[in-house]
């Protein structure tokens, strides 16, 4: 099997997360007002449902815009972290392909990517590339199709449908299988009990806070434990 193929076997069951997490964004997104639209295309330029989601609801509860933007953009710093991550595999690779690979670093590809190159450590950079590319091959059709379509349809959903299901059902997916060490797992912890207890911060202030203390007890229980 090919590392193209091989991708796009590995990434095909994230279509059960993806598919209803966009459709829940497109509904959200109608219902606070936007256009079919700026619906659509503010899927297309952000492909991050996280930071999506987080930007629009802090828009809707009247937040400045400033405070929206920049929160939309603190909850999307793990890219960065994602992308530095990948530089020893991916880092040879022609600079257009990196610009687009950087376009389509989403969670699940960069999960997928980052198990399967450990695992494969005789592949050239070529062969990773064409892995990324086949994890990637559903991100951008499945991501924006389906925010199209729960715009359009929003109205039409019966209320029973549990679209909201997809979001913490992705990053449980997504996560659980990184825990690998006692870093990470404190960092976990220290997130998910310190966002909480600061869910009453405006603003989604808590989540703000217990990402760089989560990221900061990491860091130190790394530094002991090396």
């Amino acid at each position: 099997m090919s590392p193209f193929a091989r991708g796009a076997r590995d990434g095909a069951p994230f279509l059960f997360i993806m598919v209803p997490f966009g459709a829940l964004f497109g509904v959200i997104g109608t219902e606070a007002g936007l256009s079919f639209e700026k619906v659509v295309a503010f899927s297309a330029i952000v492909v991050a449902g996280a930071s999506q989601l987080t930007t629009l609801g802090l828009a809707q509860e009247g937040a400045p815009l400033a405070v929206a933007v920049l929160s939309g953009l603190a909850v999307n710093l793990r890219m960065m972290m994602y992308s530095a991550a990948l530089v020893p595999h991916l880092g040879d690779a022609p600079p257009w392909q990196r610009a687009v690979i950087g376009y389509l670093l989403v969670d699940q590809t960069y999960a997928l990517a980052q198990a399967r190159f450990e695992d494969a450590p005789g592949w050239s950079t070529r062969d990773k590339v064409a892995y990324f590319a086949g994890t990637a091959s559903y991100v951008f059709p499945a991501w924006v199709g389906a925010t199209a379509a729960g715009a359009l349809l929003g109205a039409a959903l019966p209320d029973w449908l549990p679209l909201g299901f997809a979001v913490p059902l992705a990053f449980v997916a997504l996560v659980a299988p990184m825990l690998r060490t006692a870093a990470h797992a404190a960092a976990a912890v220290t997130s998910v009990v310190l966002t909480l207890a600061l869910a009453g911060v405006p603003w989604n202030g808590g989540l703000l806070i217990a990402a760089l203390i989560a990221i900061a007890v990491g860091a130190e229980v790394e530094r002991r434990t090396t």
